[in-house]
């Protein structure tokens, strides 16, 4: 099944109606599922059905991001909201995740690898990451980062760390990066 995945910035705060929609609250440092409202600076994910035959490079309109992604209809998926932070320097090596999702520096500055691309994110940039595709994510040396993020996972990854690194020694290193999960709500 095919869904658009879009981020939109709410900079004097949202209304927002019931669906498939995570909003995350600046000031609050909070996520809300479906119907809410928020007063100050929000960022608000939604997953929308795209209809068949749809061309892959639609686009939500306002979005500060969007991306077309399939989603195995055989699995039930979740909407994740969560924050990572990294300290100075904090390395993500290279890993994958088990589903898509869009992610938006809230400080910082972050140096991502995927796909042969190389990108320095900096404060308010958004980027999508598709699940699959290893990554390299490194802070600069200079200060603190930190990025929020919805990701579409499968049902079975509710309360589990996603995270998957490609070398074992890797996995084995201390992480200096921290992500905390604030809501995990089934796709409607």
């Amino acid at each position: 099944m095919k869904v658009l995945l879009a981020l939109f910035e709410h900079p004097a705060g949202v209304d927002v109606g019931a669906g498939n929609r995570m909003t995350y609250d600046f000031e609050a440092d909070v996520a809300h599922f479906g119907a809410c409202s928020v007063t100050g600076p929000a960022l608000r994910w939604e997953v929308t059905p795209v209809e068949h035959g749809v061309d892959e490079g639609v686009i939500a309109e306002g979005a500060a991001l969007s991306s077309v992604v399939t989603l195995d209809g055989s699995h039930e998926w979740l909407m994740r909201c969560d924050r990572v932070d990294f300290p100075r320097g904090g390395v993500a090596h290279r890993h994958v995740h088990p589903g898509p999702g869009i992610r938006r520096l809230l400080f910082g500055e972050l140096t991502v690898t995927t796909g042969g691309l190389t990108t320095t994110h900096r404060a308010d940039d958004p980027w999508f990451e598709s699940g699959p595709e290893p990554v390299y994510a490194e802070a600069s040396a200079a200060q603190e980062a930190a990025f929020v993020r919805v990701m579409l996972l499968p049902a079975k990854w509710a309360g589990r760390r996603t995270i998957r690194y490609l070398d074992p020694a890797d996995a084995a290193r201390p992480a200096r990066q921290t992500a905390r999960v604030f809501r995990e709500e089934s796709l409607q």
